[in-house]
């Protein structure tokens, strides 16, 4: 389980998910694994099809996960106090900004406007291993920096998806939710002795019929996640997060990744590809670098002197360029924003996986060259940090 744990093996697997449902979607096999991927399978009264029983059921607990560590960063972590947060923040709305308007010159009066979320994102798992398998020697702080960067950004990504991707609500069945996750919360508060077992089991069942509730009141079903997250205990979120991180590495993300990846390659010349493509294709690597870059720039003045130097802005462009590795919830973003249209969805697909694969290469590039200047500066070698867990271990 550890290996599974590890940020490196995590990357791997979603890359070569990716790869895997992109290829196998372009030979002979494409036609029956699309097929699978729409056949509806229902489950109670939700009747879903096997491609958003991934993305809207598995992926919730993939952002529950999430919730929990942008929680734990909050209350104690790197997030607690506007001191803490305001360079990070600063860097983070320079990194969703840019990007958008990048987009929008691309796109703007057109049909496909509508994806301007897609390239905002930082995907967590995939930026923190590129930094793990090329920044040896590198400073922890760099490696704080990104992890506070990426998760407001993700939680920036979960207001636009809360927000912007809502349609006719149920307000009945939102209202339900709310006092659902509050239950829950309750209950996790209660997890102790003898009642552990009876509770937690209680615990699954409000925490599916909270799922449900969210997905029937119109709102995307993966916020269930963000919220049972959000209210659950902090020690037994802690614990439930750290069991349910190897299935999110090893399995869940994957999954995602090889489905959201079976798309034909449209034989088309690069003249006849949707706007949203190069949107994208340029937003993503080139947006996100530009944008965190100078999120980062600006947010440093509002740092003490002294402490201005800690971050240099050549760590920051590095973040930058690992910033721009979209893949989950751009992948996410693009299912949504294009649900009406099958073609521009494919395209956007290709768009996000080609903008995180060039972000992946330049990021690469520039965080050895980084490690490698510190390794030349500093020759006695960092204490490398502990594996990273998306749920920070029980406290006290």
């Amino acid at each position: 389980m550890s290996v599974i744990r590890s940020e490196r093996t995590a990357a791997g697997l979603l890359l070569g998910a990716a790869a895997l449902g992109l290829l196998l979607a372009n030979t002979a096999l494409g036609p029956s694994l699309l097929d699978l991927q729409h056949t509806y399978l229902s489950l109670g009264s939700a009747k879903l099809s096997v491609g958003h029983w991934i993305s809207d059921g598995l992926l919730a607990v993939f952002f529950f996960i999430v919730a929990v560590e942008l929680k734990h960063e909050l209350v104690v972590g790197e997030l607690n106090s506007v001191k803490k947060a305001i360079h990070p923040a600063i860097a983070a709305v320079g990194g969703v900004i840019v990007p958008v308007l990048i987009y929008l010159a691309f796109t703007a009066g057109s049909d496909v406007a509508q994806g301007w979320p897609i390239p905002t994102a930082t995907d967590i798992a995939f930026a923190l291993g590129v930094l793990a398998v090329f920044g040896r020697g590198l400073p922890n702080r760099l490696r704080v920096f990104l992890l506070a960067l990426a998760v407001l950004d993700d939680l920036i990504a979960i207001v636009i998806i809360a927000v912007f991707f809502t349609t006719d609500p149920d307000f009945l069945s939102l209202a339900l939710a709310i006092v659902t996750v509050a239950i829950f919360g309750i209950l996790s508060r209660l997890l102790r002795g003898r009642m552990r077992w009876p509770i937690g089991v209680l615990m699954v069942l409000v925490a599916c019929l909270t799922w449900w509730l969210v997905w029937n009141s119109g709102v995307h079903a993966t916020i269930a996640g963000v919220a049972l997250g959000l209210v659950m205990a902090r020690q037994p979120a802690g614990r439930a997060a750290h069991a349910l991180e190897p299935w999110s590495n090893g399995l869940i993300l994957p999954l995602f990744a090889f489905s959201a990846a079976l798309v034909v390659i449209p034989a088309v010349s690069p003249s006849q590809l949707s706007l949203a493509f190069w949107g994208i294709l340029v937003a993503l690597p080139i947006g996100k670098l530009v944008g965190i870059t100078l999120g980062g720039w600006l947010g440093s003045l509002t740092l003490p002197k002294s402490e201005r130097g800690r971050i240099p802005l050549v760590g920051v462009l590095t973040i930058g360029a690992l910033g721009g590795i979209g893949f989950t919830v751009s992948l996410l973003m693009n299912e949504l924003a294009f649900a009406g249209s099958d073609s521009v969805r494919a395209e956007g697909t290709l768009a996000v996986l080609l903008g995180s694969v060039v972000s992946i290469i330049g990021a690469g590039f520039a965080v050895s060259a980084l490690a490698r200047r510190y390794r030349r500066l500093h020759p006695h070698p960092h204490p490398h940090p502990a594996p990273h867990s998306s749920a920070p271990p029980p406290t006290p």
